[in-house]
């Protein structure tokens, strides 16, 4: 049994489950999430699944409307028969009663249809909208309901597939919606309590919800987790469970880090800074629902469910100076708007961060000089000179002038994160930070940190981003163990 000094001995509370695409993605997977839930059934009351989409299918979807944007519609048919029969493989392996073996199939069948009469639309067109590509991206999530569930039911589960789109109510801001609570909450509890009460285990979609006129929205990438988080924060449950392919929060990349351990215990303030500063095992939206509604939150690892993955907590009583875990964003550049020009002068920073808003660019980090004669930010590589092109024209007149001198950018960076409770109000854990790097010989090109004194924020160039993160993460390794 997963985490058993955690798991109720009476069944008496609700779970949710939340399924990443690599824990669905094959037979033995989709296997392993089954015996989990079985097993989990056994000590709760009360299990409910949320499910992404199969590895990689979203992708595939987005690439396929990216094919039908250019005209390349001669792979269109080969990649949905490519999708459905990657579906059909596990249901062949999975789902044992030959009735419900067809109906999935023409289920799964006829989604991917769908799909490609959308893709061969656009493909005429030469264009999409935010709209149909809600549609289109999340039929992977509506495929994977219906197998899911139905190889739960060949275990002896009584599973029912549930779309999302009756549950959570949002705006009409496509790709990446907003949902609408007092609504949402409503319609989970009048969804999902009456199949609750009948014994039944809902299976739902995560990462996609519905506007008022009942189209199709998503909650942007990896908003599965959030999804979860707002049907345990409705119903209430009492555990949301997010299951990945990793042993909880990690210290590090351990891709990048190969000595990089779990972290048995964050605060919400220190996961919230991990999952915004690049950490990819919850989605930084996943938090606030959790934490207004009082109820617990873990990252589990599927494949290895016996290990008791990370503990969320709204407060810690952290060890001083602690540094918990290390994260980097990567493919960035620093731009920077300098000028003499720009001492003293009011309304710099917001002219420059309105013009950058109105690209759509995400500015991950910010810093400006206390003399105000430069503002640096950073965005991602491939903006980079939209942005410069933006500020160039909307400051041509200061530039004219010599009030700014130049609009330019650095070559390649990522920016490392160091998180940790036990950081705030402690002197000389910056300290540590840049003697450390120091003597590796590693630079340091720009610094941010909020007020919040949890991150330190440091930014330097792509080919030493490694070896930056190998460094602090001594540091962990070398302090006192703490939670």
């Amino acid at each position: 049994m997963l985490m058993t000094s955690e798991t109720p001995l009476l069944k008496s509370a609700a779970l949710v489950m939340k399924f990443g695409g690599t824990s669905v993605g094959t037979s033995a997977a989709m296997q392993q999430v089954i015996n989990i839930v079985k097993t989990e059934k056994e000590h709760w009351r009360d299990v409910i699944v949320v499910t992404s989409a199969l590895s990689g299918v979203t992708d595939a979807l987005l690439d396929m409307i990216y094919k039908g944007v250019k005209g390349q519609i001669g792979n269109l048919e080969d990649r949905a028969t490519e999708l459905a029969h990657r579906h059909f493989e596990i249901a062949d392996t999975l789902i044992s009663d030959h009735a419900t073996h067809q109906v999935i199939k023409k289920e799964i069948n006829d989604i991917m249809t769908q799909v490609l009469d959308l893709c061969k639309a656009i493909a005429i067109l030469g264009e999409t909208t935010p709209r149909v590509q809600d549609t289109i991206a999340s039929a992977g999530e509506r495929m994977c309901i219906r197998l899911l569930s139905a190889a739960l039911q060949s275990a002896g589960i009584a599973a029912e597939p549930v779309e999302a789109t009756r549950l959570i109510r949002t705006d009409d801001c496509y790709t990446d919606a907003h949902p609408d609570l007092n609504k949402t909450k409503k319609l989970i509890r009048a969804v999902l309590i009456p199949l609750l009460k009948k014994g039944k285990t809902p299976v739902i979609t995560g990462f996609i919800a519905a506007a008022e006129n009942g189209s199709v929205t998503t909650l942007g990438r990896g908003g599965s987790d959030y999804s979860a988080a707002l049907i345990g924060a409705s119903l209430p449950a009492d555990d949301v469970w997010i299951y990945t392919d990793v042993n909880g929060v990690m210290t590090a990349d351990p891709r990048l880090v190969h000595n990089a351990t779990t972290v048995p215990v964050c605060s919400y303030r220190e996961i919230a800074e991990l999952a915004y500063y690049g950490a990819k095992v919850l989605h930084p939206k996943t938090i606030r629902p959790v934490i207004e509604a009082g109820i617990g939150l873990r990252v589990c690892n599927t494949f290895n469910p016996a290990h008791p993955g990370t503990r969320l907590v709204s407060e810690l009583k952290a060890r001083n100076g602690v540094i918990k875990a290390i994260t980097t964003i990567r493919g960035l550049q620093l731009v920077t708007l300098e000028g003499r020009g720009m001492l003293g002068v009011p309304g710099v920073a917001a002219r420059t961060f309105d013009a950058v808003a109105q690209l759509g660019t995400s500015v991950p980090l910010i810093t400006q000089a206390s003399s105000e004669q430069s503002i640096c930010f950073a965005v991602p590589t491939e903006s980079t000179q939209a942005v410069i092109a933006t500020l160039t024209t909307a400051f041509a007149p200061e530039i004219k002038s010599r009030d700014i001198d130049r609009v330019w950018a650095t070559d390649e960076v990522g920016i490392v994160t160091v998180v940790g409770e036990g950081m705030r109000s402690i002197p000389g854990v910056s300290g540590r930070i840049f003697t450390a790097l120091g003597n590796k010989n590693v630079n340091v090109i720009a610094i941010a940190q909020g007020s919040s004194e949890v991150s330190i924020s440091l930014v330097v160039a792509a080919d030493y981003i490694q070896q930056a993160l190998q460094v602090l993460h001594e540091l962990i390794l070398n302090a006192v163990p703490a939670v």
